[in-house]
């Protein structure tokens, strides 16, 4: 099965672009084309062979891989899998993308796999960085019911079949978006902790956008993929959730912000998932209300 990756970058790692470039290089099989898009800044200097594409303006990050993704063809077409992965990661093994071949092969519905975010220094994986409710194992592989955006392998038939990630989001969720179309398609989701990408530990509120970003787009998220008798209790339940964890005062009027702001815009198209797939979250270990 043929392999590409897509980096996006703000430009303002060169030293650790560089060195996750040099981890895809080095991976077993056959060369990985990899595209390296600037998402409204210049790409630093990258090794012959690696495509670049220089955006006049950043797109955020789905808009970003989007503009990746298309890059390999429609859909990503050319190749059978693409590699996201974030521009401050590093590959901790050279088998990464040969298990990707092996388990999209042996798996003809599996549409995407989730890697396992470990910090280079203490190997500590955060529970944010399991994409399952049960989180304290980060070591255990399973069907999962959503993805992480910036170290994940996505067959390229799901794109062609339910599109690419929302670009209005711009950030946040639009992994979980992407996943749920993927889902009601008749795909399945992996959480792999064999296939690593080094990451330093951060915290996602380091972003000035993030909760006015994180509740406006779960807004959306649920208007645009829930059946409308869950939408009310998906945000209901999120409501209570942001309150119980006593964001600063200022976090929570953005979060509100954001949130009023979901309602009051446009979410893009609404295609509500099939009672079925409700059914398949919940036994995944996930019903879409939390």
């Amino acid at each position: 099965m043929k392999v590409g990756a897509v980096i996006i970058t703000m430009g303002n790692r060169p030293e650790e672009l560089r060195a996750l470039l040099d981890s895809v290089a080095k991976q077993d099989g056959d060369p990985i084309p990899v595209v390296v898009v600037g998402n409204g800044s210049p790409v630093p200097e990258v090794p012959d062979g690696v495509r670049t594409i220089e955006l006049p303006e950043n797109l955020g990050i789905p808009g970003g891989r989007n503009i990746g993704i298309e890059a390999f063809g429609p859909s990503g077409r050319d190749v059978d899998i693409l590699l996201f992965l974030d521009d401050d990661g590093l590959l901790a093994r050279t088998d990464t993308a040969e298990l990707c071949r092996q388990a999209f092969a042996a798996d003809p519905k599996l549409g995407i796999v989730s890697f396992r975010i470990a910090d280079p220094d203490t190997g500590v994986t955060q529970r944010r960085h399991v994409p399952r409710l049960r989180a304290s194992d980060p070591m255990r592989s399973s069907r999962v019911t959503t993805f992480l955006g910036g170290a994940n392998a996505v067959r390229t038939q799901v794109f062609a079949e339910v599109g690419g990630l929302p670009d209005a989001f711009f950030y946040a969720h639009e992994e979980t978006d992407l996943a749920w179309r993927a889902l009601d398609a008749g795909w399945m989701i992996d959480y792999r902790s064999d296939m690593v990408l080094y990451h330093p530990t951060t915290a996602p509120s380091r972003h000035a956008v993030y909760h006015r970003m994180v509740a406006r787009n779960r807004v959306w998220l649920a208007r645009r993929n829930l059946p409308a008798p869950l939408v009310p209790v998906y945000l209901g339940i999120w409501l209570l959730l942001t309150l119980l964890r006593r964001p600063s005062r200022p976090a929570l009027r953005a979060w509100f912000g954001g949130f009023r702001e979901g309602w009051r815009s446009p979410c893009g198209p609404r295609r509500p998932m099939k009672w079925r797939t409700v059914w398949r979250l919940t036994r995944l270990g996930r019903p879409p209300v939390i």
